[in-house]
């Protein structure tokens, strides 16, 4: 039952998300309006972590094996998606690159103003 409570107050969320992505008509995906709303609500503790907690780490168990449908259909069109593969996988290493350098630099940058922060107090 308790999982049951859970997913309900998920699906809720999500349901939320889709009534904002109907009132807005912006080119955002309704998962990041749920993203940002789940988020807005356990920040401001309007949703206690305990209340989602046990559905969220399942939901995170299952996610690989929901993955396994998107990568077998990728293997099944590897003969369409050749002719562009060498681009993608270029683009793909060089977006990982950047990613992983702005978290980085970012991450530096947020280390570096605590010890400063720290060092004032």
């Amino acid at each position: 039952m308790k999982y049951l409570h859970q997913a309900l107050i998920l699906a809720a969320i999500t349901f939320a998300a889709e009534i904002i992505k109907y009132l807005l008509p912006l080119p955002i995906p309704v998962s990041i309006y749920g993203l940002i709303l789940l988020f807005l609500l356990l920040k401001t503790g309007l949703l206690p972590l305990e209340e989602i907690q046990d559905v969220g780490n399942l939901l995170l168990e299952l996610m690989p094996l929901l993955l396994v449908p998107a990568s077998v259909s990728f293997v099944t069109a590897l003969d369409a998606i050749q002719a562009m593969l060498l681009p993608v996988l270029i683009m793909g290493l060089a977006g990982t690159l950047l990613v992983m350098a702005l978290t980085g630099l970012a991450s530096q940058a947020v280390i570096r103003r605590r010890k400063g922060a720290a060092s004032r107090d």
